[in-house]
């Protein structure tokens, strides 16, 4: 699929943000109308009210009976400045208004453009960028866009139209003096053109630092307690002050470049005003040629000609950095899912009957470094299928084939009779419940969580559900019972409560497939007994997918794989494993001391 250009995929989040877009470099060019008029309204009033010349810049629109009173003459032009001041800060108070609201539109909708797009993402994807990278794209990356939004439409109108503006009124009143502004220009535009050109690049390892320190403080807020139990914290503050300190450079390196503009911009406004004065001077005071107050006309016009150029320039470094993240965010929203399922949600999922046919399976896609091998197995509807195997041997990767979190690289994956691939995603995954040895739990209470499994659900189901799961006794223990606040991550509950709860969860979602891939682990041998007993009595017809460490957890299954390095190494009943797998039989041995 051709991947589309930044801007195309940036286009659509002006969505509903014309308007302001569209006012905003209206008013401000009205604004900036009224700005340079003010100087000519000053000139009006030194040169025809103070020295009381006849020619001066206005004097063609000012009415006679006004230009014979000097005095009536400096407060009617007086009064005009404020007004036209008054005028020109509204404006710009609407403008400012305007490039807000339409910039924080425009990140509203690009935040919520990525954050679809990531949730599409399939793990494969998902594992092409880290969290932390992801996050600060949908961050950082994404202010600096909206930053940038907001100064081309403002900013980036103001300062052409203020060189425009103040260019054409300047050359009004004296083209000679004014050809100075045909020499600043180009100088200030190399200058400008060189800092772009050395700091895009820069911007880009900057940004990828800014992944590099989010990574570090996500960590160690994540593994506090790992932290915390080995005592490295001292280990954790230097990695982390490491990552400050290289950020600090690649921002010292990237900004250093743009601290030339301020020089440059100083150097041509005091080569400008010299000009001025010099030739400007002589010019009004011994020839005559253009009045004092033309002169401080010209000179405030040279200010608001660099000012803006020195605008430009900043504007151009902003859009510098944004470039960088542009590219980071185009890079997200060119991402194609590697799963995606069937346009139609009219297929469902009739049965839990599942069979993998000839599977292989790579995580890099290469066949020549296999993760599953040859796996061919058949599980019928309402079956529990227990799954043993050691550390790394591709269990959990088995699994994860069944709601297509990844596809098969070879061979065909069916659900109900049909390839997987045959189903939408939505249909596929509303009809498998898994529940993990790492349980997540989300902030809010303990009812909004198990509600992630039916959010109809009633209250007694929810109650059911966790007598089930052998988690009705510790929630309804809690002051709030199932209003109890969980925190982030369901802090304020033991290991084996969340595992509990996750199942409970699970059970609200009446599945086709459950699989419960370890999830058991921190609980007690007596509960994970009574939850075996309460899922074979409960769901009759869901087939039960288990994975497990202990074998008391999956010796009463109907029938047990047995996996080695990635293969099928034995399949059959606890009896019939005794007898034929030696893998098993060791695993057992070690268990229960070689008791049968």
């Amino acid at each position: 699929m051709k991947k589309k250009s930044s801007l195309t995929n940036l286009k659509s989040c002006v969505k509903g943000n014309v308007l302001p877009t569209v006012l905003t470099p209206v008013f401000i060019i009205f604004e900036v109308a009224l700005e340079v008029f003010i100087p000519l309204l000053m000139a009006a009033i030194v040169d025809g009210g103070l020295k009381g010349k006849t020619d001066y810049p206005l004097a063609g629109f000012i009415p006679a009976a006004v230009k014979s009173e000097p005095k009536t003459l400096i407060i009617t032009l007086g009064v005009g400045m404020i007004i036209a001041a008054l005028c020109s800060l509204a404006f710009g108070m609407l403008a400012s208004r305007t490039a807000a609201i339409a910039s924080m539109r425009f990140a509203a909708n690009l935040r919520k453009k990525l954050f679809l797009k990531v949730t599409d993402f399939s793990f494969k994807n998902t594992d092409k960028y880290s969290t932390p990278s992801l996050v600060t794209r949908l961050t950082t990356d994404v202010t600096s866009l909206q930053n940038t939004y907001q100064q081309l439409i403002r900013m980036f109108v103001r300062a052409p139209a203020m060189i425009i503006f103040a260019a054409v009124m300047a050359f009004n009143i004296n083209a000679e003096l004014s050809m100075i502004f045909v020499f600043a220009i180009p100088v200030l535009g190399a200058a400008i053109f060189f800092m772009i050109k050395f700091g895009f690049p820069r911007f880009k390892v900057m940004l990828k630092k800014y992944d590099g320190l989010n990574a570090s403080v996500q960590e160690n807020v994540i593994a506090a307690r790992e932290v915390k139990s080995y005592v490295r914290e001292d280990y954790e503050k230097e990695k982390f002050d490491k990552s400050v300190e290289e950020l600090k450079q690649a921002q010292l390196s990237a900004e250093k470049i743009f601290t030339l503009s301020i020089p440059v911009q100083l150097a041509v406004m005091y080569i400008c005003t010299i000009f001025l004065l010099l030739f400007g001077g002589k010019t009004s005071i011994f020839d005559g040629g253009i009045g004092e107050g033309e002169l401080v006309s010209l000179l405030t016009y040279s200010t608001q000609i660099v000012n803006s150029l020195s605008m430009v320039s900043f504007m151009f470094v902003t859009i510098s950095l944004s470039k960088a993240s542009l590219v980071r965010i185009n890079e997200v929203l060119n991402e194609q899912p590697d799963i995606v399922g069937s346009d139609s949600d009219e297929l469902k999922v009739e049965t839990g009957e599942i069979e993998f046919k000839n599977v292989n399976f790579s995580y890099s896609g290469d066949v020549n470094n296999l993760t599953l091998q040859d796996i061919n197995l058949h599980f019928l509807s309402g079956e529990t299928v227990g799954i043993i195997a050691g550390t790394g041997d591709g269990k959990s990767t088995l699994v994860q084939l069944i709601p297509r979190f990844y596809d098969a690289t070879e061979g065909e994956v069916l659900v109900g009779g049909r390839n997987v691939k045959e189903y939408s995603l939505y249909e596929l995954r509303e009809s498998v419940s898994m529940v993990l040895q790492k349980n997540l739990l989300f902030s809010g209470t303990i009812e909004e969580n198990l509600r992630w499994g039916n959010p109809s659900a009633t209250d007694e189901e929810i109650k059911r559900a966790c007598e089930l799961a052998c988690a009705s006794d510790f929630v309804e223990a809690f002051p709030n019972g199932y209003e109890t606040d969980l925190g982030q991550g369901g802090v304020n509950v033991s290991g084996g409560q969340k595992q509990r709860l996750c199942i409970a969860r699970a059970l609200l979602k009446k599945p086709k497939i459950l699989i419960l891939d370890d999830s058991t682990s921190a609980v007690d041998t007596a509960t994970d007994k009574k939850i075996r007993k309460a899922l074979r009595e409960f769901m009759p017809g869901t087939t039960k997918v288990v994975i497990a460490q202990r074998i008391a957890s999956v010796m009463d299954c109907d029938k047990i794989v047995v996996m080695d390095k990635g293969r099928i190494s034995a399949v059959g009943t606890h009896d019939e494993l005794m007898e034929r797998s030696e893998i098993y039989r060791e695993v057992f041995n070690s268990q229960q001391g070689g008791k049968n």
